[in-house]
C-alpha cells in the first residue's frame, strides 16, 4: 500500500505507550505491527500461525543479476519547419495558445499555494497575479532568511529528434529556472532528480533511452552536480485496437537547492523604469535552431537540428554570473528562455503589469532569420538591470557574452526592430490569447459563468495597496521582537484533525507578544484543557475532519455534542476579558456556532464558492471603518492577503448594515471576490468587536516575503506587513482588560 497518509517507523519498545498517547491525542490510527529480531529474516505471521511472507534478508539485499537489454539503433529524421517572416503575427498567436506555453491559471487557482506560511515564491506574480514564476521557494522557518528552491525542466520535442539533446535541454531548463534564487553555494548547491518516461521494449527506444541517460549523466557530471534520485516509468505505450501509440521519450528534471535569502529571489515581472535595459544572455553556446520548438510544433514539424548546450563550462560561467548579479542586487527582473522562445519571454515579462511595454532592438544578435531568433528555445535568460556599467563588468570579467536588446516604454506594446524590419504587438491582446486556453479548460471545472468572469476580469482587478501613514514596517514600532522572553499573555490555538494552518498562526501570535498554547479538540473533549488560563482563542484554517458534513459542521458538532468541550467554550465566551479569532475553516466554525450574531433570528451561513471548487489566490482586501479590536486601527487600509478555501461564501440574509463587516474584497467580481460572498464580505465581527471571523489568511502574510505581491517601494525596507498590527492590537487589548 503506497498511501502517502501512512508511515512506518522503528521505535524503542519503551516509547510505544508515549507514541500511542500522542497518536490518540491527534486521532491518528496507530498500530504496533512487529518487532525487530536478530534472525536476519523478514516474517509476516498471521493469527493462525501461517507465514505467507518468510524471506531471508540476503534474498532482498543481495546482488541481483544485471539486466542485459539488446536493441538496435534506428535512424529517424524529421523535416524542418518552413518559416516566413511575413507570418510572424500568426506564429506568436499560435505559440501563445499551445498548452505548454499558455497560461496555467486553471491549475494554479485550485491548489493551496500559501499553506504553512513559509511559501516565499509560488507560481503567481505581479499586480494581477499571473502564473509566470520560474521556480518555487519555501523558507525553512519564520525567523530566518534561508530556504529551499525547486524547479523543473523537460524537452520532449527536442528529445524526439535527439534523445541526448533532450536530456541536456531538460537539465538546462531546470537550471535556468532555479538560477533566479540566490543559492547558498551557487551551482554547487543544486541536486537533481531525473524521472524517466519512455516507451521501452519498442524497436529503437531502448537504444534511445540508453543514449539519453548517458547524456544526462555526462552533462550533470560536467556541471559538477549530482542526480541522487529519480523514477522510471518505462512502459509508456498504449494500444487502441491494432494501433500502438508511443509517448515521446521524456526526462523530467527536478532541481532543488538551498537558498541563502528568500527575500532576494528575482521576479519575472518587468519593472516600469525607462532608465533600465534588458540584456539577453545565451547559456547554450550554440546557434539558434527551431528544431524541437513550440513554433515547429504549431507547424506540425519537429526538425532535425535541435539546440543543445555546446560548452558546459560556459554554461557554468553564465549561471554563476547571474548568481553574482543577484547577490549584488543588480537584477530588477529576470526570465528564462524556454518554451516559446525569446519573444514569449519578452511578452510574459509584461503580462503581469497593467502598464508599460518594451522596445526591442535585435541588431546586435548575429542571426540571419528574425523568426529563428525569436522562437528558438536555446537555453538562455533575459535580465532587466539599471546599473549597466557594473553588470557589464561582471559579465565581461566572467567571459560571458551578452546583448543589450530592449528598454521599457510607456506604451502597452512590444515593439521589435531589426535593421529595416519593424513589428508591433499589443501586449494586452497577446495576453488574452495566452490566457484563453486556461479559460477553455476552466469551463470544465468552474462552469461557463465563473470561467467567463475570470477571463473577463483577471486583467481588470489589479492588487491595490494603501497603508496607514503611521505604519513604519519595523518591529520596533510595535515593541516586538522575534527573540523575546515569555510575556504571560496567553493565547490558545484550537485545532481539530485536519487543521493545517496552526503553525503560522502560532508564530503570528508569538511575534505579536502572546505566549501560545496548542489545544487539540481531544484535549477539550477529555477535560485535559479548560481554557480558563487563556484570554484569546484562535480556530485555524484547514479541513477539520475532512470537512465532514461541509463547512466545519463536523467540527462544530465536536463542541455542541461533547459536554466537556461545550462547557469549556461556553465558559470562555461568558467572560468579558476574552477575544476569539476564526480563520478559514475556523471562520466557518464560528459562524456555525452562532457566536458572531447571537442576536439575529436568521443566522449567517457559509456556502460553497460560486465556482464550486477550491479557490487559492492572493487577493486585495479593503478594511472599512470598524470597531474590531484587531482591525479597527487598520480602517481605510487596502492590503493583500491569501485565500484558500472551498466553502467561503458568506450568506448574509439581512441588510448589509445589520452586520459588523470588518473586511471586504477590494473588487466585487470574481475572481477577486473568490467565493461570491454577499456584499463582497471577507470577514465579520461581533457587535462588541471582540470576536472576529474571516476567510482570508492574514497569518500567512505577516512578512513581505510571504506576500505574492507587495508595494515595490517598501518590500526591501519593511520587516513586517500591516497585518502584524492586528495581532499586536489583540495582545494590547488583553493586557488592558485582564
Amino acid at each position: 500500500n503506497e498511501s502517502q497518509e501512512r508511515m512506518g517507523f522503528v521505535i524503542s519498545e519503551k516509547e510505544v505507550e508515549k507514541v500511542r498517547a500522542i497518536a490518540e491525542r491527534e486521532r491518528a490510527p496507530f498500530y504496533v505491527v512487529g518487532e525487530t529480531t536478530g534472525q536476519m529474516d523478514f516474517v509476516f505471521e498471521q493469527a493462525d500461525g501461517q507465514t505467507p511472507i518468510n524471506l531471508k534478508l540476503e534474498d532482498m539485499f543481495g546482488k541481483p543479476p544485471r539486466m542485459v537489454i539488446t536493441d538496435n539503433t534506428i535512424e529517424e529524421h524529421y523535416a524542418a519547419p518552413e518559416i516566413s517572416e511575413e507570418k510572424l503575427q500568426s506564429y506568436i498567436e499560435n505559440v501563445l495558445q499551445v498548452e505548454s506555453v499558455a497560461c496555467k491559471d486553471w491549475l494554479t487557482n485550485k491548489v493551496d499555494r500559501s499553506v504553512t506560511g513559509k511559501i516565499a515564491r509560488q507560481q503567481c506574480a505581479g499586480e494581477i497575479q499571473l502564473p509566470l514564476n520560474d521556480l518555487g521557494v519555501v523558507a525553512l522557518d519564520f525567523r530566518g532568511t534561508t530556504g529551499i528552491a525547486t524547479s523543473i525542466g523537460h524537452a520532449p520535442l527536442v528529445a524526439m529528434a535527439d534523445s541526448e539533446a533532450g536530456s541536456v535541454m531538460a537539465i538546462a531548463e531546470a537550471l535556468t529556472n532555479i538560477v533566479w534564487a540566490p543559492l547558498t553555494d551557487g551551482l554547487d548547491s543544486v541536486s537533481l532528480s531525473a524521472n524517466w518516461m519512455w516507451p521501452c521494449k519498442n524497436p529503437g527506444e531502448d537504444a534511445r533511452l540508453y543514449k539519453a541517460v548517458e547524456a544526462c549523466s555526462d552533462f550533470a557530471c560536467s556541471l559538477g552536480i549530482n542526480i541522487p534520485t529519480g523514477k522510471d516509468s518505462l512502459s509508456m505505450t498504449q494500444k487502441y485496437g491494432d494501433d500502438k501509440v508511443f509517448s515521446p521519450g521524456t526526462v523530467i528534471i527536478s532541481a532543488g537547492a538551498e537558498v541563502s535569502d528568500v527575500k532576494k529571489v528575482v521576479s519575472p515581472v518587468l519593472v516600469n523604469d525607462e532608465k533600465s535595459v534588458i540584456y539577453y544572455i545565451d547559456f547554450s553556446f550554440d546557434s539558434h535552431k527551431l528544431g524541437g520548438s513550440v513554433l515547429a510544433q504549431t507547424l506540425n514539424k519537429i526538425g532535425d537540428e535541435v539546440p543543445t548546450v555546446k560548452d558546459a563550462e560556459y554554461f557554468k560561467a553564465a549561471f554563476d554570473s547571474i548568481q553574482e548579479l543577484i547577490s549584488k542586487n543588480l537584477i530588477l527582473a529576470g526570465h528564462d528562455i524556454s518554451e516559446g522562445g525569446m519573444i514569449t519571454a519578452l511578452l510574459e515579462m509584461c503580462f503581469a503589469n497593467t502598464k508599460g511595454g518594451l522596445s526591442v532592438n535585435l541588431d546586435y544578435i548575429a542571426e540571419n532569420s528574425l523568426v529563428t531568433m525569436l522562437f528558438a528555445e536555446n537555453p538562455g535568460v533575459l535580465i532587466q538591470v539599471k546599473d549597466r556599467k557594473a553588470v557589464e563588468k561582471i559579465l565581461n570579467d566572467n567571459g560571458v557574452g551578452f546583448a543589450r536588446i530592449a528598454t521599457p516604454i510607456a506604451e502597452r506594446r512590444l515593439e521589435i526592430n531589426r535593421k529595416k524590419e519593424a513589428y508591433s504587438f499589443s501586449i494586452n491582446d497577446m495576453r488574452d490569447l495566452w490566457f484563453k486556453p486556461s479559460y477553455l479548460l476552466d469551463r470544465k471545472q468552474s462552469g461557463e459563468v465563473c470561467a467567463q468572469s475570470r477571463y473577463n476580469n483577471y486583467k481588470n482587478q489589479p492588487l491595490e495597496f494603501a497603508f496607514n501613514a503611521s505604519f513604519k514596517g519595523k518591529f520596533s514600532q510595535f515593541g516586538i521582537s522575534p527573540d523575546r522572553k515569555p510575556s504571560g499573555v496567553k493565547a490558545a490555538i484550537i485545532r481539530e484533525k485536519g487543521t493545517n494552518g496552526e503553525r503560522e498562526m502560532a508564530y503570528a501570535l508569538y511575534l505579536a507578544g502572546f505566549d501560545v498554547k496548542d489545544v487539540h479538540m481531544t484535549d477539550l473533549a477529555t477535560g485535559r484543557e479548560t481554557l480558563e488560563d487563556v484570554n484569546m482563542v484562535v480556530f485555524c484554517g484547514g479541513f477539520s475532519n475532512s470537512d465532514v458534513l461541509g463547512s466545519a459542521k463536523g467540527w462544530a458538532g465536536g463542541f455542541l455534542y461533547n459536554e466537556k468541550a461545550k462547557l469549556a467554550l461556553d465558559n470562555f465566551y461568558k467572560r468579558t476579558d476574552t477575544l476569539s479569532l476564526g480563520i478559514c475553516n475556523g471562520c466557518q466554525l464560528m459562524v456555525e456556532l452562532g457566536v458572531m450574531t447571537p442576536e439575529h433570528d436568521v443566522k449567517p451561513r457559509m456556502l460553497h464558492n460560486d465556482s464550486h471548487k477550491f479557490e487559492s489566490g492572493f487577493v486585495g482586501l479593503t478594511i472599512p471603518e470598524n470597531n474590531s479590536v484587531m482591525l479597527g486601527s487598520l480602517s481605510g487600509s487596502k492590503l493583500g492577503v491569501w485565500v484558500a478555501h472551498g466553502e467561503g461564501k458568506f450568506y448574509l440574509p439581512k441588510a448589509e448594515n445589520e452586520y459588523n463587516i470588518i473586511a471586504k474584497y477590494t473588487h466585487v467580481g470574481y475572481p477577486a471576490n473568490p467565493n461570491g460572498s454577499d456584499y463582497a464580505t471577507a470577514g465579520i465581527c461581533s457587535t462588541d468587536g471582540r470576536h472576529l471571523a474571516m476567510m482570508p489568511h492574514p497569518e500567512r502574510a505577516i512578512f513581505p516575503w510571504q506576500c505574492a505581491n507587495y508595494p515595490a517601494d517598501r518590500k526591501n525596507n519593511d520587516q513586517i506587513t500591516p497585518w502584524v498590527e492586528a495581532f499586536v492590537n489583540a495582545r494590547v487589548w488583553v493586557e488592558k482588560n485582564s
